[in-house]
């Protein structure tokens, strides 16, 4: 097939003899990012960017054997090229390039093209064949800029408080809950954050200032709660756990919310389509960037984007079968 197959590992470099994020344990796998669908437990050695070496330890323990590497340092794995690449998406995430007797190819993880102000920005690789994601690869997916996501979740707060609501947002522990705090701070809000999320920030500020957090525990006033904005992930906004937060209202910040129906059916009272993902116009403008002659779609809306790339753009594009879906289900 070429320099990356598609295995029942996961994707596998011959000429290397390593995995790039493999769903089963091997050997040696080098990692794109930290997430728990890319982050599987079990090889005997991780290869990532040095910012995911204490979040890979917080996801997957501390016994783990982790080699890092900084962005554009290429490592020579068995002959084979390897160098990581910003890819945008959380702290430490990457793109993966592969160089082995003049063929190049790039595995991109999961990325997004917008700057978010707390992870590396996102850089296009020229290469021979690019593996992109497609979460959203569907024209309907078009985030408003994050300044203007932030001005909306601003409003929505101090609506809140006014009313006498506690705001509550659920975000990913790792990636989106950063993104709002560091982006939300400025506007002088303190926060409290689910354990998960406190965990990860605590991980964190290993190798990263970042904005303070407190832990969100069950004896906190309930006058005090009103003064912040609460922070959870989507697993808990169970009506149990929010129960001794109430009176409330619950956004949920998630590119799905671009749908419509998709807030109603979560039992939000608003809706934020705020994505570590890129959107269709991002998908599009990284591959052009990458001028791939060669463009394997996974995990997502993959067909759609194959068939455009095809039709559209005249790069040969197919669909790949992977394990990766979206983080923290």
């Amino acid at each position: 097939m070429g320099l990356i197959s598609f295995t029942d590992n996961g994707l596998y470099c011959k000429d290397g003899d390593f995995y790039i994020d493999p769903w089963k344990p091997v050997n040696r796998a080098v990692t794109t990012h930290a997430h728990s669908d890319h982050a599987r437990w079990g090889s005997k050695l991780y290869l990532a960017h040095k910012d995911s070496y204490y979040l890979l330890k917080a996801r997957l323990g501390e016994d783990i054997n982790i080699q890092t590497a900084d962005y554009g340092q290429t490592l020579t794995i068995n002959n084979v090229k390897v160098t990581l690449f910003p890819a945008g998406h959380i702290l430490g995430s990457a793109q993966v390039r592969v160089e082995y007797k003049g063929e190049v190819w790039v595995v991109s993880g999961d990325y997004k093209v917008e700057d978010d102000g707390v992870s590396a920005p996102f850089e296009p690789v020229k290469c021979h064949t690019f593996i992109t994601e497609s979460t959203f690869g569907l024209p309907i997916y078009q985030w408003k800029k994050q300044t203007t996501i932030m001005e909306d979740i601003h409003l929505w707060v101090q609506g809140n408080q006014a009313a006498g609501r506690n705001s509550i947002l659920t975000a990913y522990s790792l990636g989106k809950a950063q993104r709002l705090i560091h982006n939300l701070a400025p506007y002088g809000y303190q926060f409290y954050v689910h354990g998960a999320i406190y965990n990860m920030q605590e991980a964190i500020a290993k190798f990263k200032d970042m904005p303070p957090v407190d832990y969100l525990s069950t004896d906190i006033p309930k006058d005090a709660l009103k003064k912040r904005i609460i922070i959870i992930p989507p697993s808990a906004d169970s009506t149990t756990y929010l129960k001794r937060m109430q009176p409330f209202s619950l956004g949920v910040c998630s590119g799905w919310m671009q749908v419509r129906g998709a807030q109603r059916r979560r039992n939000a009272d608003a809706g934020f389509a705020l994505s570590d993902h890129a959107d269709w116009p991002g998908l599009l403008q990284a591959i052009k960037a990458t001028e791939a002659e060669c463009v394997y779609a996974t995990h997502g809306f993959t067909a759609p984007l194959a068939r455009y790339l095809t039709e559209e753009m005249g790069i040969k594009a197919d669909v790949v079968k992977t394990s990766f879906g979206e983080e923290e289900d």
